[in-house]
């Protein structure tokens, strides 16, 4: 079964910041799909079982954003 989270990251300006976002949430174990939207900061994570908040925030953090 898998779910279906959404979070809103500031800080993002252009195609290469949600790109950045993107692949650091892609690496944690369990994420299967993310979508990430420039402009509302707006960030879709489908995984295969519920990831804590926590591992989101950090794997944006390392990409040098932050969790609204």
């Amino acid at each position: 079964m898998s779910t279906t989270s959404s979070y809103t990251v500031t800080g993002m300006t252009c195609g290469h910041c949600a790109a950045s976002v993107r692949e650091e949430i892609e690496e944690i174990a369990g994420v299967t799909s993310v979508d990430v939207s420039v402009d509302t900061g707006a960030v879709r994570v489908v995984s295969e079982h519920e990831i804590p908040r926590e591992e989101i925030e950090k794997a944006v953090t390392e990409a040098g954003y932050a969790l609204a």
